[in-house]
């Protein structure tokens, strides 16, 4: 059957008629929604959406993660074919999942970035649809948040991250992906005893009562006891995940504005990925790829694996939920 459609299939991004099911069009071929989805800016009937967010104007070091959202589609047409390793379930063919494409803004009037983010998402969230996003920088995690305490009131965040982007900012009005957190938390987005923040590895003492999950103590302690203190930080509680890929060792992703050695390997991140199936995830992010220090294409590759995983951990909850 696969060989035979992949006589046959061709920009299922446009052509493919259901919005469930395997992809077997050439991994090299045809337009690069992400997994092959199609795109789609009717969310009915839709579980969930993925959406890209190409803002990179809010970096303090290197820019270029405009271009992640279409650098992720790309690099995730390999992952098309089969189902997500580990999961015990195809949430490609269970779950009804559209490419929402990319939000559109003026790129040339910054200030208004952050309230186009926040009802872009809010489209997708009122429409009872989980959203996965592709970045972008960090900044975009903020207004994301902001769509998502208005659905659902302050959540629990689980935040893979070099840096705990807590840096004290009182002005917010300033567009700064290092900031993110410490916005949230002084909005009442989220609760600091109910965030934890996982790969850290740059000083910032001021954790602001985020509980700090630290690379060194994810190699040492392991992963059971690792994944054991971030549930135990979240609970059953409403919960959003978001994924800087500088949380990875640059080894592993070295396209990135701000790379920190000493980071999670790609083995530990999909085994913490996969280890919190069952949390009340709500909604998810994959945010600072940055295509032009991407030498090999690993670190859009990497990005895809993890929205992929993010994607299907939102599942494993639809599913529970019947929904």
């Amino acid at each position: 059957m696969a060989l035979e459609d992949a006589k046959t299939q061709i920009d299922q991004a446009f052509t493919r008629a259901e919005l469930r099911g395997l992809s077997f069009e050439n991994a090299f071929g045809g337009a690069t929604s992400f997994l092959r989805r199609r795109y789609s800016k009717d969310l009915s009937g839709a579980q969930i959406a993925v959406t890209g967010i190409p803002f990179d104007q809010a970096v303090t070091n290197r820019p270029g993660t405009r271009f992640g959202p279409r650098a992720i589609r790309e690099a995730s047409t390999l992952q098309a074919f089969d189902a997500p390793y580990g999961w015990g379930y195809d949430p490609l063919s269970e779950l009804s999942i559209v490419d929402y494409g990319d939000m559109a803004f003026d790129y040339a009037n910054v200030p208004e970035v952050p309230t186009r983010i926040e009802a872009h998402l809010a489209g997708i969230i009122n429409a009872g649809v989980v959203p996965i996003t592709l970045g972008g920088d960090h900044f975009i995690t903020l207004p994301i948040l902001r769509a998502i305490a208005a659905q659902h009131g302050p959540v629990a965040l689980i935040q893979f991250d070099a840096h705990s982007d807590t840096w004290a900012d009182d002005d917010m009005s300033r567009i700064d992906h290092g900031t993110f957190l410490y916005k949230a938390l002084k909005l009442g987005l989220v609760a600091p005893e109910t965030t934890v923040s996982v790969g850290i590895r740059t000083d910032n003492p001021d954790t602001l009562g985020v509980s700090i999950l630290d690379a060194p103590s994810v190699h040492q302690d392991g992963i059971e006891a690792s994944l054991a203190h971030i549930r135990k930080v979240v609970g059953d509680r409403p919960t959003y995940v978001t994924f800087d890929i500088d949380c990875l060792d640059p080894a592993f992703a070295p396209g990135t504005g701000t790379p920190v050695w000493g980071g999670l390997a790609s083995w530990q991140a999909a085994a913490l990925l996969r280890g919190l199936k069952g949390i009340n995830m709500i909604g998810g992010d994959v945010v600072e790829v940055s295509p032009p220090y991407d030498p090999t294409g690993a670190t859009a590759i990497a990005g895809a694996h993890v929205a992929t995983e993010l994607m299907a951990l939102a599942g494993w909850g639809l599913r529970k939920e019947g929904r």
